[in-house]
């Protein structure tokens, strides 16, 4: 879109009067062009690492893409990039054109990047701090070529530091974030914060996942609460926020990203797969609400 045809008078692109900086405000007009053409905008966060953020992204994202959305999935957990794994996309490197950097394709209509597609070594430890992670953000996002969509879905990494921050702060009309969580206190608790995070920059919460939540042995039917039971749950009517359901403990799901594919699409009649999908429906309503 060009911005000479945009007739939005409020768009942050023409705003150049709050610019003192040439420079800055060509970087803020290339980066409101790109943001322009992307109709939504989800965030996958939680303030407790190892709940299955990039599982959720993953499928998420997926599930869109199944419906037939055009859906990009931005990986930008700097330290920790899996969504490669996760699509059996590791190793693959990106190229520039007149458009911008080209995401790379898992799907028909799924764009991803990650910084794990711009290291030669995808055993290289990223040893960078926060100037240096929220300049790679903001390239994420003003430089890729991600054309029209309907969705954007970035996987963020444990917590409310530097890389959410620099999201939600160059996104600025994120329409929704999606909490992940397991059922135990200890990581409720780190979530509460990820929640009063988004209510600090008045981003929406669409609402809490429990993620692993009981185990169904495969021979007898019995269920187990491994992590306890209820917590998500529990959380989310603390906060105020929507329960989105909970996702169980399935050695399937751990198979399918260790194969790179994801779980509703490798499994797609299973009734996980199903619980994933059905997560969506609140997604697209709030999405649809922004759209009024």
């Amino acid at each position: 879109m060009d911005c000479k045809n945009c007739k939005s008078e409020s768009c942050s692109a023409k705003d150049k009067k709050a610019e003192e900086n040439e420079q800055e405000f060509m970087e803020r007009q290339k980066l409101a062009r790109k943001m322009c053409r992307i109709k939504h905008k989800i965030v996958v966060l939680s303030g407790k690492g190892g709940v299955g953020k990039s599982t959720v992204s993953a499928n998420l994202a997926s599930s869109l893409a199944k419906e037939g959305y055009n859906v990009g999935l931005l990986d930008v957990d700097i330290h920790g990039p899996s969504i490669p794994t996760m699509f059996n996309l590791t190793g693959q490197s990106v190229y520039q054109t007149e458009e911008g950097i080209e995401p790379v394709m898992a799907g028909p209509n799924l764009k991803v990047i990650s910084v794990a597609f711009f290291l030669k070594d995808q055993e290289q430890a990223v040893i960078w701090r926060g100037p240096m992670k929220m300049g790679v953000i903001k390239q994420f996002l003003s430089e890729v070529n991600w054309g029209e969509l309907d969705y954007l879905i970035v996987d963020s990494p444990p917590g409310t530091g530097d890389e959410p921050l620099s999201v939600c702060q160059l996104l600025e009309n994120v329409d929704g974030c999606v909490m992940v969580t397991t059922p135990q206190e200890v990581a409720s608790a780190d979530v509460r914060k990820s929640i009063s995070f988004c209510k600090q920059l008045n981003v929406p919460v669409i609402g809490v996942l429990e993620n692993m939540s009981g185990f169904m042995c495969p021979k007898c039917g019995t269920v187990e609460y491994i992590f306890s039971q209820g917590g998500g749950e529990k959380l989310a009517a603390q906060m105020g926020v929507k329960f989105l359901g909970s996702v169980p403990i399935d050695p399937l799901i751990a198979r399918s990203g260790d194969d790179g594919k994801p779980f509703v699409q490798a499994f797609a009649e299973s009734e996980t797969a199903k619980l994933f999908e059905k997560i969506i429906e609140p997604v697209i309503a709030m999405c649809g609400r922004n759209d009024d």
